[in-house]
This record gives structure tokens, sequence and C-alpha cells, in this order.
């Protein structure tokens, strides 16, 4: 059974660089039959897929978030990596590290708070 455990700083000041791994157990991150999704959900509001990363290696952005956003892997340590910058308290919210089949997702990480403040 697959596990995911999202880790990184819970609170970031304006403007710098968000961190955040996800390691994987019970799976290969290099599957081909899985991808490797980051969401998040800002209080109040739904949630939004920020991106993935699959199998083969490809990355898929949401064109909102492109430009700030870059998701890459470690397949040594079988963890994945989201990295967000020029933060703004709107990036303030609960993010999710998923695997998705077929553009669906099927198991998520428990979610780690992240609050961007000065």
């Amino acid at each position: 059974q697959v596990r995911l455990q999202e880790s990184g700083p819970g609170l970031v000041k304006p403007a710098q660089t968000l961190s955040l791994t996800c390691a994987v157990s019970g799976d290969a991150i290099t599957a081909t039959t899985y991808c490797w999704n980051w969401i998040r959900q800002p209080p109040g509001k739904g949630p939004e897929w920020m991106g993935v990363i699959c199998g083969t290696g490809t990355t898929i952005y949401n064109p909102s978030l492109e430009s700030r956003t870059a998701i890459s892997r470690d397949t040594s340590k079988n963890q994945f990596t989201l990295q967000l910058t020029s933060l703004t308290p709107e990036d303030t919210a609960v993010y999710y590290c998923a695997r998705s089949y077929n553009d669906c997702v099927d198991s998520w990480g428990q979610g780690t708070q992240v609050t961007v403040s000065s």
C-alpha cells in the first residue's frame, strides 16, 4: 500500500521560496503507471491542483502557477519536491502530495500547513 508524507517549513516569509518534499513508500515514483501531484487548499476555498511529475519524469503545471512553480524528484530517495517562488500571503494553504492514475487521484498525503506571513 502506497504511503505519502509531506515535509517542509510551516511558516515562511513573503517573497521567499517554499520548498516541500513528499516521501513515498510502497511504490516507486519511477513507475510509469502513476503520476505524482501537488495540490493545495487555501482556507475557506476549494482545492487547487498545482502540478505533477510522472514516472517518466515529465512535468505539467497549472498555467496560473507555472511561472512560480517547479516540481522535481530524487529517485534515489523515492521522493519528489515542490518549489514555489515569490510567496505572498495568498499562498497560505494546506499543501498535499498525491498519487494519480489516469488523471484520477487515488492516494493522498496527510497534508502540511504552510503560512506565509512576515
